[in-house]
């Protein structure tokens, strides 16, 4: 072959080579997006459905009900993140709703749009009789008129001691308390490495024996910048009187350490001069060493499986308004019992009245002070307004719909928790139904389990709550919480593996009972329901075709439950198998149509009945209570239990009263937990697997089949067909429909954006 042969070769080699090249690089820069959904941060107080009479009060509302009640008390009212106990300021806001009667009127029979209002709670401490008052303030969004509630909500008033403790009031317990420390600083510097800003506090609560008491038992730990200092108990606990309106008199009413108590931080000292305490050298921990950090120890290389949307979102959000396939959604947060949820609706049917969270107990077991007297009633310290903003990608899916909310409390400026809530539809893993048909003929049928999920978290001290209500095409609806974030500990001493384990060199991870309670205001085909308990029971029958032997037979066992006392179901207790609100219309079928409760909790023990503080928590004492609704009887507790405990204002086992609960609107009330012992593997954080509880409300005979079956994400194919044709298996078009790169927004974050340095 001559020369230029093989030149000629060479080029055209290199010219093909360069055209692959090009092709190769013209198809990567021609990557398709995903379809996009029209709405990824759904604005507030965009008034597009009836049931947004349902929504949170703006920041907008929120500025001008502040106004309207400094412009209208006739006292001076201070900023409640400035005021003092003996001063009058605004506590916090949220929507006051109509009653249901009005609601319901204006949702289903065209009657008047009722007024938005708002529920204004005022501290008056500068006055000769200090209470708390709770106001309604109205029409908004520009208030002309308010009116008193406390009596007609509460019988009576507010007690000024039983008010929550204020941010502000919280601050100042710990200039007291560092400030009384420094009476033992030779023992603080010796004993745990004290450098006068390496030590956080930890409230407890309730606070006190009595009703009148003010006195909180505060647990010290080192304080580890990076990481949770809850696991960094140093042994010192201290007893802060703080009931007097004037800071001047608080006083340290005792002082715990390493298993002994003293009168006071100077007593403290003597002792430790004396050489007659026990002293446990317990190091300053820093975040490089820190057994609790979170940091990770590398990056994962590659990235884990990601959930989109080929074609967009199949839901909307507008509002506070959420509309999925057959469902229907007003959403919101109280800011201290948290997430609620009104006029669910499947089809055109509504299905719930009200869905919301009540509140969230946590009662510990330890030999220290501040863990033998813990009872956190997580509704007094705000589960909706510590509802921060969700990580993209980890907290919820990261092309989920994210939405902000504004909650005004512990100041007169409202404040905003952006992406506090998400919204997205989800592949639960598992099919909804299915079936291959192997005998008579042969088939396939199929459907994905897609469901809609709204989620918050709650971060309450130590513990993450996440909050999920998911909707499922076959008309059930699931409420779940799952509990993570840092366990509770006491320092550990002699005796302490009896309240727990050891996790620590100095550490006790102590035992105790998460249970949270919900209102479910069900309304199955109408208002008036009943409640029927449908379980199993074997009878003895000889068998028709050989009467000299016995047949072992179920049965089913029947009962509609009369009255409220016989629809209260101790917490550890049996609960029929089958517990349902009916209506007297029926199916097709001639069955009542119902709604089925399905709980799942592994509570521990309920606080005996004996303890002067149980009353307070009454609801606790049942798996599920049904009462008859009433306008009065709206909340099982109130953010005055926590720091009155022993003369409660809402104590719910009042409300079960012999009522009759026969074709009346009910209310169902479902207590859900888990007994948590923490061990080795909750070090940094309890993990969610393991530790989630909830329940389910299910259709039973309410439809006249399973309305999944008219899902367009069927699949249904025969032996004779090809599945892999579109026209035939809508899985085989994913190759095109689904041949797209997700649009993925930026990851932002701003959840410190409300925080100052600490």
């Amino acid at each position: 072959m001559n020369m230029k042969a093989v030149v000629v070769i060479l080029v055209l080699a290199l010219a093909t080579i360069f055209a692959l090249v090009c092709v190769l690089m013209t198809r990567k820069e021609k990557v398709v997006r995903c379809g996009v959904s029209g709405l990824q941060n759904s604005p507030e107080g965009t008034n597009r459905d009836p049931s947004e009479i349902f929504a949170d009060l703006s920041a907008a509302e929120m500025v001008q009900v502040v106004k309207y009640l400094k412009e209208n008390l006739g006292v001076r009212l201070e900023d409640a993140s400035r005021a003092k106990p003996s001063d009058n300021c605004i506590y916090y806001l949220d929507t006051y709703f109509p009653s249901k009667e009005v609601a319901l009127g204006f949702l289903d029979h065209g009657r008047a749009q009722p007024h938005r209002e708002a529920l204004a709670v005022v501290y008056f401490g500068n006055q000769p009789d200090p209470n708390v008052t709770e106001f309604v303030v109205g029409p908004l969004p520009n208030p002309m008129g308010h009116r008193d509630i406390t009596l007609k909500k509460f019988g009576r008033k507010v007690p000024y001691h039983s008010r929550p403790v204020t941010v502000k009031e919280y601050k100042d317990i710990d200039i007291f308390i560092f400030r009384e420390l420094e009476a033992a600083n030779n023992f603080l510097r010796e004993c745990c490495e004290y450098n006068r800003s390496n030590l956080a506090t930890l409230t407890t609560a309730p606070r006190g024996f009595e009703s009148g008491d003010r006195a909180t038992w505060f647990v010290l730990f080192h304080n580890v910048n990076g990481s949770g200092y809850y696991i960094h108990p140093i042994g010192l606990e201290v007893l802060v009187d703080h009931r007097s309106l004037n800071i001047s008199e608080w006083k340290v009413k005792k002082v715990f350490y390493n298993g002994q108590y003293y009168e006071n931080m100077a007593h403290l000292e003597k002792e430790f001069r004396d050489g007659r305490v026990k002293e446990v050298r317990v190091k300053a921990a820093h975040l490089k060493n820190d057994f609790t950090s979170r940091k990770p120890s590398e990056s994962s290389p590659h990235p884990g499986p990601l959930q989109f949307e080929p074609l967009g979102m199949r839901y909307t959000v507008a509002g506070s308004h959420v509309v999925y396939r057959s469902w229907s959604f007003a959403f919101g947060m109280n800011v201290n019992a948290g997430p609620r949820l009104f006029n669910i609706r499947f089809g055109e049917e509504r299905i719930v009245y009200e869905l919301s969270l009540q509140e969230a107990l946590a009662t510990y077991g330890s030999n220290c002070p501040g863990g033998m007297v813990t009872r956190y009633m997580d509704g007094t310290l705000g589960i909706g307004k510590f509802s921060y903003e969700l990580v993209r990608g980890v907290d919820c899916p990261y092309t989920a719909t994210y939405v902000d909310r504004h909650y005004l409390i512990d100041s007169d400026t409202p404040r905003l928790n952006k992406n506090s809530f998400c919204i997205f539809e989800h592949d639960m893993g598992v099919p909804l139904r299915r079936h291959f048909s192997d005998m008579g003929s042969f088939y396939y049928g199929g459907l994905n389990n897609y469901a809609l999920v709204l989620r918050a978290i709650s971060t309450l001290i130590n513990y993450d709550y996440v909050w999920d209500f998911v909707f499922y095409q076959n008309g059930a609806i699931e409420v779940k919480v799952h509990a993570t974030g840092y366990i509770s500990t006491s320092f550990l001493t002699e005796g302490g593996t009896a309240f727990g384990n050891r996790v620590g060199e100095h550490t006790l991870g102590t035992m105790h009972n998460h249970l949270m309670n919900y209102k479910v205001d069900l309304d199955v085909g109408g208002i008036k329901n009943s409640l029927v308990a449908l379980d199993m029971a074997f009878e003895s029958v000889a068998a028709p075709w050989s009467p000299e032997h016995q047949i072992q037979r179920p049965v089913l066992t029947t009962r509609t439950l009369d009255k409220e006392e016989d629809a209260a179901f101790p917490l550890d207790g049996k609960v029929p198998r089958y517990l349902h609100f009916a209506t007297s219309r029926e199916n097709q079928w001639n069955h009542q149509r119902s709604y089925r409760i399905q709980i799942t909790s592994f509570a521990g023990e309920h606080l005996p009945e004996a303890s002067t503080m149980e009353r307070s928590i009454s609801w606790g004492r049942y798996k599920v209570a049904v009462t008859k609704r009433k306008e009065e009887e709206l909340i099982s507790t109130c953010i005055y239990n926590q720091n009155d405990p022993w003369d409660p204002l809402v104590v719910f086992a009042d409300f079960i009263d012999n009522e009759t609960i026969v074709n009346e609107d009910l209310v169902a009330w479902i207590s859900t937990g888990f007994f948590h012992v923490p061990h080795a593997e909750d070090i940094p954080n309890t993990v969610t697997v393991g530790n989630g509880v909830g329940f389910i409300l299910r259709p039973y005979n309410f439809f006249n089949d399973d309305p999944s079956s008219r899902s367009p994400d069927g699949v249904y194919f025969t032996m004779d067909q090809d599945a892999s044709q579109c026209d035939v298996n809508p899985v085989a078009c994913l190759q095109e429909t689904a041949s797209c790169s997700p649009n993925l927004p930026p990851f932002t974050f701003s959840g410190f954006q409300n925080f100052t340095s600490p």
